[in-house]
């Protein structure tokens, strides 16, 4: 199925001297698809270690010499490895880390042979390596589940979802069509994006099928957690990874995920769930500048799941359930925040790490919190997840006075809409400010779309 990454990986591969890739991601996401797709459109002969399959391999990388490794493998795998023609797949590297460490050769003597190495729960041998990382000598491709084009692309509407990639502000979305979108959108939150479930739905049909496989992933994850936890503690990690779900969209407390627990041991747990990219973290900002992170305050955070089908699965919230009731309002609009958030995180440039942050001001009377607040280019812009026209923007309004931002954003069930208006400031004077209201469906477009939008019709500050 057409990945996004494709394009990244594509452009990676075309640079004269090209870093050894790692690729970064949940289990199930698509990592290794996505290396046998690239092999196949890039014409590039594909060499694939699997080091859980076979973890002796890692011996071959034990010389530090790169020739030596090559010819080596050349003579295991009876087939020419050369630079430029061929792709080295070093898969389930987890289980032999060590390997990673002599990428570093690799780069410094023989930079055009194309490298790309990933596995399950990598980001934990990451987190703390045993070895000599190659630092500045590697690259990073981080991914997600499948994003809403993706899937209409896996289901065979290319046209609709060409047309939500390259949609702008001024452009029209008839009615019909803003229904046909909401409606696929359903059916993505639905289904959700993980790949095998979006290749159930398209060969099938079946929200069934999708969902016994969700329900098996769901049970891979579980299974997962004995990989990265103490005997006593995988009950603790299987309870947390349960309740995220049901608590989206609310700032964490420790005592809410297991009473039973101390806050040390549920704050450590999440960060192993975080490091498992099953979970991300959205980070409480000041949001008075770029770059956000310089801002933040890790000790308030909301918690994203992997993927808003998973959640519908875990809050057994089934397709019929979804077509019944507001999409705003399913959960109490807990499934929209998941989803939008999601499609932030995955609309990121895939060599950034996944980051999300929000702002609260939590004061008895006049208390306020922004769903989400992202950089694009030069603005911080808030972002909020709201129902219809007459959801309250109160706490929009309140960031807009408050901060430098000129720029906001609304998401919704309806069709898009561009208010210009003014702030009375406590000084006497006014402030401009521009919201943009789009459909929920163009989530995953938002930076694309806001910083298209500035260059054309909003004046450089200053």
């Amino acid at each position: 199925m057409y990945r996004e990454q494709l394009t990244w990986l594509q452009n990676w591969a075309q640079r004269p001297k090209h870093k050894p890739l790692i690729i970064r991601g949940a289990r199930q996401v698509g990592k290794s698809t996505l290396v046998n797709l690239f092999a196949q459109q890039s014409g590039l002969e594909l060499v694939l270690l699997n080091f859980e399959r076979n973890p002796e391999y890692a011996q071959v990388f034990t010389s530090k010499d790169p020739a030596q490794a090559v010819n080596m493998l050349a003579l295991l795998f009876n087939q020419s490895i050369t630079p430029g023609k061929s792709l080295l797949f070093l898969d389930e590297i987890q289980a032999q880390p060590a390997v990673l460490g002599a990428l570093r050769y690799f780069y410094e003597e023989m930079p055009d042979l194309h490298i790309i190495a990933a596995g399950s729960l990598l980001d934990f041998e990451l987190a703390s390596p045993s070895f000599s990382m190659p630092v500045g000598r590697i690259s990073y491709l981080h991914m997600g589940a499948m994003n809403f084009t993706e899937f209409l692309v896996a289901v065979g509407k290319d046209k609709l979802a060409q047309f939500v990639k390259t949609w702008q502000v001024g452009m029209v979305i008839p009615p019909v069509l803003h229904t046909e979108l909401m409606q696929w959108l359903r059916r993505h939150m639905a289904v959700g994006g993980m790949p095998e479930a979006v290749a159930a739905f398209a060969q099938s049909g079946s929200y069934q099928v999708c969902e016994e496989i969700k329900q098996d992933l769901l049970a891979t994850f579980t299974d997962d957690f004995a990989k990265y936890a103490k005997a006593n503690d995988q009950e603790l990690i299987r309870t947390v990874f349960r309740k995220v779900p049901a608590v989206l969209g609310q700032k964490i407390k420790y005592v809410d995920m297991y009473r039973e627990r101390k806050a040390a041991d549920v704050a450590q747990v999440i960060e192993q769930l975080c490091q498992a990219r099953v979970i991300t973290k959205v980070t409480h900002t000041a949001a008075n500048g770029l770059p956000l992170s310089a801002e933040e305050n890790p000790s308030f955070f909301k918690l994203l799941f992997l993927d808003a089908g998973l959640v519908s699965s875990v809050l057994n919230l089934s397709y019929q359930a979804l077509q019944a009731e507001d999409l705003m309002l399913v959960n109490a609009g807990a499934l929209a925040e998941q989803y939008v958030g999601q499609a932030l995180l995955n609309s990121l440039e895939a060599h950034e790490h996944p980051y999300i942050h929000y702002w609260a001001r939590e004061q008895r009377s006049s208390s306020a919190e922004v769903d989400f607040v992202i950089a694009c280019e030069r603005h911080v812009v808030p972002v909020e997840v709201k129902a219809g026209k007459s959801g309250s923007l109160k706490s929009l309004h309140l960031f807009l006075k408050e901060k430098p931002s000129p720029l906001a954003v609304r998401f919704n069930a309806d069709l898009p809409s561009v208010l210009e208006g003014v702030h009375p400031l406590d000084n006497g004077q006014t402030k401009n400010y521009v919201l943009l209201s789009l459909p929920l469906y163009l989530a995953g477009e938002c930076r694309r779309v806001v910083v298209a939008y500035d260059s054309c019709q909003y004046p450089a500050s200053g």
